[in-house]
């Protein structure tokens, strides 16, 4: 089968492997259907993401069909539509107990997919712990509509669980990439008085104005003024950071008010410097890290119940043969590139 693979630093390839087999008796073998790319995926080729494995497929966004379970897998069947997790996790740990699955105390616990073991962009996956990890997709969802639901819908979905929001703040939200408008969506669940988006990308907040008109939007160089005047406060109640560039851990503490909660989903390619006696009496509680993603079933109800779309997010579409190329568009944010779908068709079968 083909596999996007991960070879060097700077260098992923579509390469041949094997089909993968079960291994423990709580995996299952997955036949991929689509799959898409990652920022994080984009982390991994710059060397950021030192855990990850040379060798291993990429990918850990991906929809498919269950080919094969294992003799402890109970909560799918072959046949089955599924999402996969982003996250592998036990469920049995003092973490998974607690909902923080990121940080499962298994082998396989947390990020495994596409990092530390073989991923999604390819035409079949082993998943460990099935059992936690697929999730059955509704009769009346599409694909398209539950592929975000493993990674960047159940990031946006935990940053904004974790934030607290109510209906009475003001929600910044810096950052209008796939992850930033994932959480956008689910932000607006809460219906706050007001959601500002930060984006400095034209193209980008253009897709905001057009398919978010009741959003107000800011560029970075005229947020913090712009926040200023449109809270209650003096600051934004709740600032999610989703763009991890160079200057934005600044903007976000900077535009939240006094006693704020500042959510840091972004993942950086460099150290953010903390700079304490800049903020100190700003009281400010800061929440960060990787998305405890045990809260798929709960989006895959709301896409069913039509409260949550992705779509309009998938603007590319590519076969698994064409990914270079979906990789060149979306690294370089080229065509007005916000998610791009890998399709996968297998002749065989």
């Amino acid at each position: 089968m083909l596999a996007y693979t991960y070879i060097d630093k700077g260098h992923f390839a579509l390469v041949e492997k094997p089909k993968p087999t079960l291994i423990e008796p709580t995996d299952a073998i997955v036949r991929v259907t689509m799959s898409s790319i990652c920022s994080s995926d984009l982390h991994i080729k710059h060397g950021s993401v030192p855990r990850a494995v040379r060798g291993i497929t990429v990918g850990h966004e991906m929809v498919g069909v269950v080919e094969e379970v294992g003799s402890e897998v109970t909560n799918v069947k072959p046949g089955d539509r599924v999402t996969i997790n982003v996250e592998t996790f036990c469920g049995e740990c003092f973490f998974c107990r607690n909902g923080y699955v990121n940080n499962c105390t298994d082998p396989n616990g947390g990020w495994a997919l596409g990092c530390r073991i073989d991923g999604g962009q390819t035409e079949y996956v082993r998943v460990p712990l099935a059992n936690q990890g697929l999730n059955r997709i509704p009769d009346s969802v599409t694909d398209s509509q539950a592929l975000l639901v493993g990674d960047v819908l159940a990031t946006g979905f935990w940053a904004t669980r974790i934030s607290e929001i109510t209906e009475e703040d003001t929600v910044l939200i810096i950052g209008a990439g796939p992850t930033g408008i994932c959480t956008l969506l689910c932000v607006m669940l809460k219906r706050p008085k007001r959601i500002i988006v930060c984006e400095k990308s034209e193209d980008r907040r253009c897709f905001v104005r057009e398919h978010y008109p009741e959003v107000l939007l800011t560029t970075p160089e005229e947020c913090k003024e712009f926040v200023l005047k449109n809270s209650d406060h003096g600051g934004a109640d709740r600032v999610l950071e989703v763009a991890g560039s160079d200057d934005t851990f600044r903007l976000a503490w900077e535009c939240a008010r006094p006693n704020a909660i500042v959510t840091v989903v972004a993942l950086y390619d460099r150290p953010q410097m903390l700079p304490l006696p800049e903020m100190y009496g700003k009281n400010l509680t800061f929440k960060t890290g990787g998305v405890d993603g045990c809260d798929c079933e709960e989006v895959l109800r709301l896409i069913e119940a039509g409260k949550i779309d992705t779509t309009p997010l998938i603007t590319h579409r590519f076969p698994l043969s064409e990914i270079d190329e979906a990789y060149r568009i979306f690294e370089n944010k080229s065509d007005g590139v916000i998610k791009v779908a890998i399709e996968t068709n297998i002749d065989k079968q």
